[in-house]
């Protein structure tokens, strides 16, 4: 099993997840971060540590979230790798919680 980063990280990109990763699974995006789900040793440190509550066990990520599944799967072959927290992006308390980010995500 595997945690997966979803909807609510998109225009947020808080990085206190990547901070407590022991195996840096994270991968990083414009506006985006993903977890790659073969370096994954599900460990939950990350989950609770995200303050926009974006990451989920996947056997566990909302039904209308599902997609984020393989796109965390497709985006981790893609991205760099990110291993050190960075500040949010400068709009990120404007777009924590707002629902269907999906089509602002920029790859």
């Amino acid at each position: 099993m595997t945690f997966v980063v979803t909807d609510n990280c998109i225009k947020c990109k808080y990085t206190d997840c990547v901070e407590v990763c022991p195996v840096d699974c994270f991968y990083e995006g414009p506006n985006f971060l993903v977890i790659h789900p073969d370096e994954c040793i599900d460990c939950a440190l990350c989950e609770p540590e995200c303050p926009a509550v974006a990451i989920f066990s996947e056997d566990e990520v909302p039904s209308e979230m599902q997609e984020f599944i393989q796109l965390n799967v497709d985006l981790a072959e893609i991205w760099p790798n990110i291993t050190e927290k960075k500040d949010p992006l400068p709009d990120a308390a404007e777009f924590d919680g707002v629902k269907g980010k999906i089509k602002d995500l920029a790859r």
